[in-house]
């Protein structure tokens, strides 16, 4: 293999394949035991969380150092992109919490250099010893990064995060079966319920699939009420799964498919699925995007280095590379998510189609809610198992 040469480890039919077979089973391991939550708690170190590189600080390391191992969300990064850094071997993942299941099950020993975490999701990382505390003097372009997504409540002074993008959830639909306009979660909820019956899907992620209920019913989809959480049992498990198709976290990836007509979404993703509708000669305006409301999530993925990277210069070196203005806009007219630099937006180009879908406006900021892991998680993901369980019945 060269070093400028991009291995990944699935196919893109093979990504499909792997999603397939994760809506079935990606959480048979919780269902028969604890989420990914308590198991960080039972892996959690008995070494304090303020480890330190092993690079003193300011230190420079290796520059050339161009090879490492990324755990990432599905078609995430653009290629062209990645192969112009060096060599990186990427694999996938459907959820935070099976991201963070496989690496606290496998105690250092997953290979990987590098993971991309939600930022609700970092301190129990943090604490259970999984991330290596970043050396910012080796960030370089650290600067570039526009100040309002830098110390995040989850990770105060950017201790182990370094923002990748942030993004929305909404839902994107086919006129051709419904035909009401989307405008709010409880429209959602009906069509699955009435004209996309059998035919809907939703992320594959316990918080989200809740989060619909939560939202339509005007409760902050943090609660860690009991009476809002066995409300939102009783709905989604004994009314709302029976109407599922799939749990699927990509569903914009093969909208050319047609798979649902109705589903819940990532803007980035439903903005790539648009695109390779016009792509493949089809008709984008059949389908209809729509940021979820009266409430929504707004997410922040994150750099992070695994404790323990065998390749701790490489990944250095990549984050500082994506930290470049021009890398970052690159990047965000393949993903679609908002890379959070400095002045971004002036740097993608008007040939960049789709832009309403990447930009928040300041009336659509009122909408967002950010998420957390709390006390609720564990119930939310029996909430999930019991929906998959009853899924389609």
């Amino acid at each position: 293999m060269s070093d400028n040469e991009v291995r990944i480890l699935t196919t893109p039919q093979g990504a499909m394949n792997l999603r397939n077979e994760m809506s079935r089973r990606g959480f048979l391991m919780l269902s028969a035991g604890a989420s990914a939550a308590a198991v960080l708690a039972a892996c959690g170190s008995s070494k304090s969380a303020t480890a330190t590189t092993t690079k003193a600080a300011g230190a420079v390391g290796n520059p050339a150092a161009k090879s490492f191992k990324l755990y990432t969300w599905a078609e995430y990064d653009e290629p062209a992109l990645m192969q112009s850094f060096g060599s990186i071997t990427i694999d996938i993942f459907n959820s935070n919490e099976e991201a963070v299941s496989k690496l606290a099950g496998a105690k250092g020993t997953s290979g990987y250099d590098m993971v991309v975490p939600t930022g609700g999701y970092i301190p129990q990382m943090a604490k259970a010893d999984l991330l290596e505390a970043l050396d910012l003097t080796r960030l370089s372009n650290f600067k570039n990064l526009d100040p309002a997504y830098r110390n995040q409540p989850w990770d105060p002074n950017n201790k182990y995060s370094v923002c990748k993008n942030f993004g929305t959830t909404g839902w994107i639909y086919d006129t051709q079966v419904v035909k009401t306009p989307v405008k709010t979660w409880n429209d959602f909820i009906t069509a699955c319920q009435t004209v996309a019956k059998g035919n809907c899907s939703v992320l594959d992620t316990a918080p989200n699939l809740c989060g619909i209920y939560f939202w339509a019913n005007g409760i902050n989809w943090t609660t860690e009420k009991k009476e809002d959480l066995d409300a939102c049992e009783k709905f989604i498990v004994n009314d709302f799964a029976k109407n599922l198709k799939a749990f699927d976290s990509y569903p914009g990836i093969n909208l050319t498919k047609g798979d649902y007509a109705i589903s819940q979404i990532w803007n980035g993703d439903a903005r790539q699925g648009l695109k390779k509708l016009v792509e493949a000669g089809k008709d984008p305006k059949r389908y209809v995007w729509g940021l979820g409301a009266p409430k929504t999530e707004i997410f922040m993925d994150n750099w992070c280095i695994l404790k323990g990277a065998k390749n701790l210069d490489a990944s250095y070196n990549f984050i500082d590379f994506i930290l470049d203005p021009a890398n970052s806009a690159k990047d965000l007219a393949f993903h679609g998510y908002n890379t959070g630099l400095t002045g971004i937006e002036k740097l993608v180009g008007a040939d960049v189609t789709y832009q309403d879908m990447i930009w928040v406006t300041p009336e659509q900021q009122k909408q967002l809610e950010s998420g957390v892991v709390n006390s609720a998680q564990d119930r939310l993901v029996d909430i999930y198992n019991k929906a998959k369980a009853a899924a389609g019945k």
